[in-house]
């Protein structure tokens, strides 16, 4: 999410591959790796090392530029994918095309990347001869609804009262994208496993549920429908394969920068690991501090939180 101020239990996916080999997987919105704030790319680095991680989707690998708004933020400066993958020894492909799905987005690989999809949201990695296909998605984040649903302001939109009001903004502000994503996945994926990562700047339907509602963890239910319609693709939420309880494990992955009980903003998972084929064994949260993060790392370098995911191909 770009907000300005002034600014692995063992779960079974579908079509399981037939060779084995474990990857961890991670999604980063890296926030200029900390640039936005100073910060050296040596501390995104320890994040990723931290996790473990083979494959990381990264968002915001620029940075934000001055007159940054809620509704116009386009990436200044160059990209920091270059210099993360030399630090890590990897692999790297930057998301180049200008489109609804991405914003200054990049692919990092333990393993070589062979080429990429008509839309340039996924890649396809070579692992020791075994094909991952990797998409990595940076959707809109404004407007925001469930800023909109809780009355707080971000940009010139208006306040939302229900669920369904929720669904149909929602659509509307990431559906474009979403019809990119499928257009990509139906001409590219093929049979291969396939890893979705993104900072989607949408909740999980899978969070916002009647019983999370009823707990206080979230203020209603809500279908989100980019996360609803994965779900039908076939894919998998990895972290609520291993953390299926939204009311016993919530989670957040925005935002870091300000405290749970900020009247002006709302806690949230909106950064997320997908997967189909294969199994998931662990995934978690990494970020600042506990009980937030399952694993922390000190200092943090971003505005968001990552998410990791270890699987079984």
């Amino acid at each position: 999410m770009k907000r300005a101020i002034a600014t692995l239990g063992l779960v079974l996916l579908a079509a399981t591959p037939t060779a084995a080999a474990e990857v961890t997987a991670m999604s980063f919105n890296v926030w200029g790796a900390g640039g936005n704030e100073g910060k050296p790319v040596d501390e995104t680095v320890a994040a990723i090392k931290a996790a473990g991680a083979d494959i990381i989707g990264i968002q915001e690998t620029r940075l934000e530029g001055p007159d940054c708004t809620a509704e116009s933020c386009p990436p200044q400066g160059e990209s920091v994918a270059g210099k993360l993958a030399a630090a890590l020894g990897f692999h790297v492909y930057e998301q180049a095309a200008t489109n609804e799905a991405l914003w200054s987005n990049a692919i990092l690989s333990r393993w070589p990347i062979k080429g990429a999809s008509a839309n340039d949201l996924g890649v396809r990695i070579d692992m020791d001869g075994k094909e991952i296909v990797a998409f990595n998605l940076h959707l809109d984040d404004a407007p925001y609804q469930p800023y909109q649903l809780l009355s707080i302001e971000y940009g010139p939109y208006p306040f939302l009262k229900t669920a369904g009001e929720a669904v149909a903004s929602a659509a509307e502000t990431r559906g474009a994208a979403l019809k990119l994503f499928e257009s990509d996945l139906a001409s590219f994926a093929g049979d291969a496993p396939v890893l979705i990562f993104g900072d989607f700047n949408e909740p999980s339907h899978l969070d916002w549920t009647e019983a999370a509602a009823k707990a206080g963890t979230q203020p209603l239910a809500v279908a989100w429908p980019v996360s609803t319609r994965i779900q039908e693709l076939g894919f998998t939420d990895a972290f609520r394969a291993i953390h299926g309880d939204p009311v016993a494990r919530p989670a957040f992955t925005w935002t870091p920068t300000s405290e749970p009980t900020d009247p002006e903003d709302h806690h949230d998972r909106i950064d997320f690991v997908y997967a189909r084929g294969g199994k998931v064994l662990d995934a978690g949260i990494a970020g600042e501090k506990a009980p937030e993060a399952d694993l922390v790392v000190t200092p943090w370098p971003s505005d968001h939180r990552s998410v990791y995911a270890r699987m079984d191909f």
